[in-house]
């Protein structure tokens, strides 16, 4: 799960900055070493030799291509019902492992998994494709990639979807004052400050994996704004203090995954571990030096897609990104929790699908 924006841009990114980043994971993280198997339901996968790691790339399709970037804890598996549905429709499909993921893996050394390496996987995975521009879109943290995307590589995009995550608002420009307040109460227990010491993360979350996805996986509970609302201001839930959650024995969220589908996010990660993705959220206080010299007016067509019980990433915060992009579109999926692309995959498709064709398809 990506950080609350205007936490992250704001003042999560001040506190992480002091955050000492240290140059040695708990193990290696390659994962073609250690047999992950490739993921169901998806075309056989490619390797592709990107940016000094080796980059597991589902791909199906012909037509303008859209690079499909997963988040927090997922896998390129995330997107299958994409795949599928953006291929069908006239779309060249590509969703690649990301680094430190699944068949990708990546290397030990922590400061390697920052914005600059994982945008420049994917630019480098379009020269190994001979693609020269795509659209790129993500979800959670891989909306956060491929914002960077466009701002560090912005000669390789035909336009940006976000889903779930909006876009960083440019250093310098007034603040907006969503248009709802936020409603995680931050604390030393918020899961992004319990994620920057190597080892203590991994210890909760790979002591028992399926464990972890019945809890995360999931739709209502913590992923119901009604009734997050109602929580004490002081529990595990309205402080996101996730390694307390996992310490308890029952989770009241709904499981709306088939159990074939669940069964390989739970196998992939009691192979590779967590530490390739909770690398990402080591390299937070990296962002004001990665983003040094990019390029911040976005003029290529946007869309965000926001979902209506997302509690971390609300549809309010992309409030003012019209200010920064000039062809934006928005559009909120009802009754939707986190994992929009898995929970309404055909209500996401439809919305991906008519933008695309309206704005960059050739």
């Amino acid at each position: 799960m990506v950080p609350n924006s205007h936490f992250t841009r704001r003042t999560l990114m001040q506190a992480a900055a002091g955050l000492a980043v240290s140059g040695l994971a708990p193990r290696a993280v390659w994962a073609q070493e250690r047999k992950v198997k490739p993921a169901p339901d998806m075309p056989e996968p490619k390797y592709i030799d990107t940016n000094g790691i080796r980059m597991a790339v589902y791909e199906q399709g012909e037509g303008v291509p859209v690079v499909l970037c997963h988040g927090f804890p997922e896998l390129a598996f995330s997107w299958r019902h994409q795949v599928k549905g953006l291929s069908e429709a006239g779309f060249r499909a590509i969703a690649p492992d990301q680094r430190g993921y699944g068949l990708t893996g990546g290397p030990e050394d922590v400061s390697t998994y920052d914005l600059t390496h994982l945008c420049d996987d994917l630019a480098g995975m379009l020269d190994a494709l001979e693609i020269d521009k795509a659209v790129f879109c993500g979800h959670d943290w891989g909306g956060g990639v491929v914002w960077s995307m466009v701002r560090l590589h912005p000669d390789r995009c035909l336009g940006v979807i976000g889903v779930n995550t909006p876009c960083q608002r440019p250093p310098g420009m007034p603040a907006v004052t969503p248009s709802e307040p936020s409603l995680i109460v931050m604390s030393p227990n918020y899961y992004v400050n319990q994620f920057q010491k190597p080892g203590r993360a991994e210890a909760v979350l790979e002591k028992d994996v399926r464990k972890t996805f019945k809890m995360t996986l999931t739709r209502g509970d913590i992923w119901n704004v009604d009734k997050f609302k109602e929580l004490p201001a002081d529990s595990p839930e309205r402080q996101l203090n996730l390694l307390a959650m996992l310490e308890r024995d029952t989770f009241r969220g709904e499981a709306f995954l088939p159990e074939e589908v669940f069964d390989y996010f739970v196998e992939t990660f009691e192979v590779t571990g967590f530490t390739g993705g909770l690398n990402w959220y080591r390299n937070i206080g990296r962002m004001g030096q990665v983003f040094a010299d990019a390029k911040w007016e976005i003029d290529v067509p946007c869309l965000y897609v926001g979902a209506e019980h997302d509690v971390i990433l609300r549809p309010s915060s992309a409030d003012g990104m019209e200010d920064f992009i000039e062809d934006l579109e928005k559009y909120t999926v009802k009754d939707c929790g986190h994992w929009t692309q898995q929970e309404k995959p055909e209500e996401l498709n439809r919305v991906m699908i008519d933008w695309l064709k309206r704005k960059v398809s050739v």
